[in-house]
């Protein structure tokens, strides 16, 4: 599998994640897995997950893969997500309970996370990234990222959005907080 060159957002965005106790975020996700015109398509598998400035893992959100093979033997190719597999994927076990998930097809997903339950409204202020990461078998690999800076504490109110696109094995990536 080939990886294409990683697409970001240029500008960070301020995301109000940072609790104050009574207040709660969530996290919506869309990506675009587009219908590739090959010969033998398979549905990709998909890592989602937020990274530190210091390209640390600091929140594994979802890994969709095929959940449903028989003795959990999906499991041997989720490797192909080399990016989150060398970072946090070899440290658990699948599947992770409210994080695996089935492969998708391809169209337009959207995937909602509730701040406490990813951990996300216990992150520090600073810069983060949401990454993507698609791998198909007999298809290609690729890792959209998508910057955005938690403030110290919630200064806006409403929704706030940021988005990237992919080229090959992932179209439009966003990101909204509400």
């Amino acid at each position: 599998m080939k990886l294409s060159r990683s697409l970001a957002l240029t500008l960070p965005l301020a995301l109000p994640l940072v609790s104050n106790g009574a207040m709660a975020a969530d996290l919506t996700v869309k990506f675009e897995l587009p219908q590739l015109n090959v010969a033998e398509y398979h549905k990709p598998y998909v890592a989602i997950w937020i990274e530190r400035a210091d390209q640390s893992v600091a929140s594994t959100l979802a890994v969709l893969y095929d959940v449903k093979k028989k003795d959990n033997a999906g499991t041997k190719w989720v490797k192909d997500l080399r990016t989150w597999w060398r970072k946090a994927g070899r440290d658990v076990e699948l599947p992770m309970d409210g994080v695996s998930g089935a492969t998708r097809s391809a169209g337009v997903q959207t995937m909602n996370f509730a701040a406490a339950r990813a951990g996300l409204d216990k992150l520090p202020a600073g810069d983060y990234k949401l990454v993507i990461e698609a791998a198909r078998e007999a298809g290609g690999r690729e890792l959209v990222r998508v910057p955005f800076s938690l403030p110290l504490s919630w200064p806006a109110k409403g929704k706030l959005a940021a988005s990237a696109t992919g080229k090959e094995e992932l179209g439009a990536v966003s990101i909204s907080i509400q």
